[in-house]
Order: structure tokens, then sequence, then C-alpha cells
């Protein structure tokens, strides 16, 4: 099975998403990737913040560059998780949607993004629970 985790910008909560779903999932055959759907033209790259409080679970980013969903993406994906608030799930159509609705914060508020790296990590350990069964 081939997750996408999907945001806005690629930058943060989908970023996220894909770090801990590699970092806990233990089945070859399930793999997950990230995009977002309107990459920020003045930023293309995982906010540093995001990257320390990564780092502070012993989580590393792949790749620190911003993707773009694309169709390769989407023909890739068996599932689509979006973990954001502010992306629309009909634009995914025909695709196994799910939705976290996990509300971006400023690229500065370390504590905010503290929290909502810990929701989307608990999210995804439960995810690869379910799916481990």
């Amino acid at each position: 099975m081939n997750i996408l985790f999907i945001c806005k910008h690629n930058r943060f909560r989908s970023k996220v998403g894909e770090v801990f779903f590699n970092k806990y999932n233990r089945h070859s055959e399930y793999k997950a990737k990230s995009a977002g759907v309107a990459l920020d033209p003045l930023y293309h790259y995982v906010a540093k913040n995001v990257i320390l409080a990564l780092k502070e679970k012993n989580a590393m980013v792949k790749s620190e560059k911003s993707q773009a969903i694309n169709e390769h993406l989407l023909k890739w994906a068996d599932k689509i998780i979006i973990v954001a608030d502010n992306v629309d799930p009909c634009i995914f159509k025909g695709k196994d949607v799910e939705k976290w609705k996990i509300e971006d914060c400023s690229q500065e508020d370390l504590s905010e993004i503290r929290k909502r790296v810990g929701i989307i990590e608990k999210k995804v350990k439960d995810l690869v629970k379910k799916i481990s069964k």
C-alpha cells in the first residue's frame, strides 16, 4: 500500500506524516510520500523549527525540499491522507481519502509545532497499528 500525505505547502504537516510513517512502519509493502497542493512561492523547504521538533523525536526528514502534488504521485498513491485543515478532499475524487484536519501554525512558534508534531505522531502510530492487523 502506498500512502500519500497531503497538506497545503508540503513544509510541515504532510512531511511530518511521511517521516513518522516511514519511521514506525515495519512492513516493506507499505510506503509513504508527501506533497503539497499549493507550494509557497517564497519557501520551498521544510521549516527549520519543524526539523528541530522532529529531531527531538529522533526522526529525520528525508528531503527538506517541498514537493508539489503531481499526476505521478496520484497514480502511485493507494491512500491519501490529508493532514491539513485547509485542503478540500474533493480534488482527490476516486481515491481512498482520509482527512485529519490538523491546523497550521507559524513556522516561528516551536511550542505549537511540537504540539502538532505530537498529534501527527500519535495518528500515524494508530494508522500503522490499524493497517498492520
